[in-house]
């Protein structure tokens, strides 16, 4: 198909660099081009995945987690005041 697009010009840096790199034509450029950024993506190539793993029994009542964080919190800044820090 045949048609007339207008490239803003920082797009047409990259056409003509990929041009230039890979010795392609205008064409096969924005063609390459548009494919790669509209076609599928590629599921396996970046998928990242978080290891798991056990950490057991909770030793304190994870139900108060906040509750808990801000009392450790609140004792560190009591612990630096005393230290003049």
């Amino acid at each position: 198909m045949r048609t007339t697009i207008t490239l803003d010009p920082d797009t047409v840096l990259l056409v003509r660099q990929k041009m230039r790199v890979q010795g392609v034509s205008f064409k096969q450029a924005v063609n390459e081009a548009i494919r790669a950024g509209l076609g599928p993506a590629e599921q396996d190539a970046g998928t990242f995945r978080t290891p798991t793993a056990a950490m057991g029994i909770p030793s304190v009542n994870l139900d108060r987690a906040l509750q808990l964080a801000a009392d450790l919190e609140d004792d560190e800044l009591i612990r630096k005041m005393r230290l003049g820090k």
